[in-house]
């Protein structure tokens, strides 16, 4: 199939960038130093691509995720990254050979775990991102109380995602030096020999965590561009010029199918000016004809993908493989 087939608005990946991108990040972390995030791309054959890059170890953010790993076989070793209510489905995994690992930062959630038998957590600290986690000095404590349940306690995990996209680096630095030395703090009264955090944006520079839960990096957006990071963009949305006016054009590829949460998508040589429900109108650089064909960059990559039923791997204008977005729902 030749992309010029394709329904529009379709996710494309460049293979070749793809694969920069999992040889860039292998040779930086190596094996157990990542832990990556399949909330990113939602995709049980590009996971497979990361493990054969030897990162077998896998962050998940839904129980649905967490599933599709297993049915994939890929559940060696796997993290829900998250607090869950009612861990009965993960403890159904555990009971089926996997390894579960679940995030945990209160009372109750330490004894829903221990309750669905889940075997293993990790004590989610609060490191300065207003979300979940508990507070540095009670991690001690929770940890405590999960053992006296017979839970194993792996460690501690704190996610600075309240730092990962600051564009100035020595910003970066500093902030994430304050959040590590909390999660640190926590680790020293929790115990175990996991110190979990991190993502795209502070990949190379947080060196206090023994794994990395990156996971933009393997098809990058415009968001994590500006960061200066050694990926490119591996990821576009191909999009089809549907009307032209005298100052501006636009295509079939609104928010709908794209992640807006961190803005506008890029087209190249062009200006975005606002994206609708399926319409994206922008001023393209060059004269644009209906039915031409446009690649649209996302700024957010995990719910732009989402969006999407399948990625098309492409080499140029040939499609090569076609994968299921298939980690999709809850």
């Amino acid at each position: 199939m030749r992309t010029s087939e394709l329904t529009t608005p379709a996710l494309l990946v460049d293979a070749s960038r793809l694969e920069a991108n999992l040889a860039t990040m292998a040779e930086a972390l190596p094996g157990a130093r990542l832990r990556p995030h399949v909330k990113a791309h939602k995709c049980t054959a590009l996971a497979a691509r990361q493990s054969a890059h030897g990162h077998r170890t896998f962050t998940c953010a839904t129980t649905a995720e967490m599933e599709g790993m297993v049915r994939a076989g890929l559940g060696d070793d796997l993290l829900l990254a998250n607090e869950v209510a009612d861990a009965s489905r993960l403890g159904a995994l555990a009971g089926q050979g996997a390894r579960v690992t679940l995030a945990v930062d209160s009372e109750a959630t330490v004894d829903e775990a221990a309750r669905a038998r889940v075997p293993e957590v990790l004590i989610d600290v609060d490191v300065g991102l207003p979300r979940c986690g508990c507070r540095p000095d009670d991690a001690g404590r929770l940890a405590e109380r999960a053992r006296a349940a017979g839970l194993q306690v792996r460690g501690v995990m704190g996610y600075e995602g309240h730092i990962v996209g600051l564009e100035d680096r020595a910003t970066r630095e500093t902030m994430l030096a304050e959040s590590m030395a909390l999660l640190l703090r926590a680790g020293e009264d929790v115990g175990g020999d996991v110190i979990s955090a991190g993502g795209t944006g502070t990949y190379d520079i947080n060196t206090w965590a023994t794994e990395i839960q990156a996971g933009s990096y393997v098809l990058m957006d415009t968001a994590y561009a500006k960061l200066g990071l050694p990926f490119v963009h591996a990821l576009s949305v191909l999009a089809t010029v549907i009307s032209v006016s005298k100052g501006w054009a636009v295509a079939d590829c609104g928010v709908k199918a794209l992640g807006m949460d961190h803005g506008n998508p890029s087209v190249d040589g062009s200006e975005v000016w606002f994206c609708s429900d399926e319409h994206l109108t922008f001023v393209p650089g060059s004269p644009l004809h209906v039915g031409d064909r446009i690649n649209v960059l996302p700024a957010h990559i995990d719910p732009t993908i989402a969006y999407h039923e399948r990625l098309h791997v492409v080499d140029g204008e040939d499609v090569v493989e076609r994968w299921a977005v298939d980690l999709r729902g809850w």
